[in-house]
């Protein structure tokens, strides 16, 4: 399992990526909330409001969830994967139900 830590501009940005990923099976779960942002831009110290949208999905789908991203904003944003220690067997379960894993490539197999 991997959660996927992503910052966007608004909320109906975040709703519409969560419906997207949960539409095409990326995730199992998604959460998104407000928070305030500062950060260092050209030089100058700016703070703004942000939305964190954090995804809940299978290990493989990190390039398939940044193009789904890509499709909804063109600004820089964050997206950090973080990898679980461990999670609950019964989420596990309703995640492996809802979202399939990728089946291994021949390249990773003899690795």
């Amino acid at each position: 399992m991997k959660i996927y830590y992503i910052t966007l501009n608004t909320s109906d940005e975040a709703r519409q990526v969560s419906r997207a990923l949960l539409e095409q099976q990326l995730a199992v779960c998604t959460n998104w909330f407000p928070i305030t942002c500062a950060y260092r831009w050209e030089g100058k110290i700016v703070e703004e409001a942000e939305t964190v949208l954090i995804v809940k999905t299978q290990a493989e789908y990190r390039e398939e969830i940044e193009q789904l991203i890509r499709q909804h904003i063109t600004y820089t944003n964050c997206i950090a994967e973080i990898a679980p220690e461990s999670i609950n067997d019964s989420f596990l379960n309703w995640l492996n139900a809802e979202v399939s894993k990728k089946p291994l490539s021949k390249a990773t197999v003899g690795s």
